[in-house]
C-alpha cells in the first residue's frame, strides 16, 4: 500500500475518494465516511478532512472526478474512433453505470445531498462536466450554441437515466439500458431535425442580412 501520509492534499483527494464513496454507502457523505477511509489507508484523519473543505459537495465532486475517469479509462480514443456517434454516446454512459454499479446506495445518498436546494448549482456543475466531457471524448468539437445545447440534452438525459438506475432492479439493470437507449435516439433525432432547420434557414430572406447589403453595398 502506498504510504499517503506525505501525500499534498491535491493527492490525497482521489487518493481517498474510493475508501470514502464505499463507506457512504453506510455512514453517508459525512464525515465519519472519511474517517473510515482515512482508518483503512493508514491517513491522519484531521488531514483527510482537509482535503474536502466543502463536505458532502468536495466529496461528491471528488467521486464524480473518478467516475469521470474511470470512464474514460474504459473507452480510449482508439475504440471510441471506430464507433458510431450513438455507440460513443451509448457507450460512454454505460461505462459510467457499470462504474457506479456496485456503489449504487452511495449514489443514492449523493443524489440526495446534491437535490437539497443549495446544492443544486453544485449538481449542475457537476452535470455539465460530465455532459461536456462525454461530448469531447466522443468527438465533438461545436463552439456555438451547439455546443451548448448537445451539453444540456445530454446532461439532462444523464440525470434521467441515473434516477432510474439506482432504482433498477432488472437483470444486468436491463430497464436502464432500454431507457437510456431510448433517450439517445431521442437526442440524435432532435439533432437531425435541428441540422435540417439551419440548413433551411440560410436560404431564407433575411430582414437584416437585405439592410446590411444596403449599408454595406458589395464593391
Amino acid at each position: 500500500m502506498t504510504d499517503l501520509n506525505d501525500a499534498t492534499l491535491d493527492e490525497l483527494r482521489p487518493a481517498l475518494i474510493g475508501e470514502i464513496a464505499a463507506n457512504a454507502a453506510f455512514d453517508g457523505w459525512t464525515p465519519a465516511a472519511i474517517d473510515a477511509a482515512a482508518a483503512a489507508l493508514g491517513v491522519d484523519a484531521g488531514i483527510a478532512k482537509l482535503a474536502y473543505p466543502g463536505g458532502a459537495t468536495d466529496m461528491i465532486d471528488a467521486w464524480f472526478a473518478s467516475v469521470d475517469a474511470a470512464m474514460s479509462a474504459a473507452l480510449p480514443p482508439e475504440r471510441l474512433e471506430i464507433m458510431k456517434i450513438r455507440a460513443r454516446i451509448a457507450g460512454l454512459v454505460e461505462a459510467r453505470l457499470e462504474h457506479l454499479a456496485p456503489q449504487r446506495e452511495a449514489l443514492r445518498r449523493a443524489l440526495a445531498v446534491l437535490a437539497m436546494p443549495q446544492n443544486l448549482g453544485v449538481a449542475a456543475r457537476l452535470g455539465w462536466r460530465s455532459a461536456d466531457l462525454m461530448w469531447r471524448l466522443a468527438g465533438d468539437t461545436a463552439t456555438d450554441y451547439n455546443h451548448y445545447t448537445k451539453r444540456t440534452i445530454l446532461g439532462g438525459v444523464y440525470a434521467a437515466t441515473i434516477t432510474v438506475f439506482v432504482n433498477d432492479e432488472s437483470e444486468e439493470h436491463a430497464d436502464t439500458r432500454a431507457f437510456l437507449s431510448r433517450r439517445i435516439d431521442g437526442i440524435l433525432k432532435f439533432e437531425k431535425m435541428k441540422a435540417g432547420v439551419l440548413a433551411r434557414s440560410t436560404y431564407r430572406p433575411s430582414l437584416s442580412r437585405f439592410i446590411g447589403r444596403l449599408r454595406y453595398p458589395a464593391v
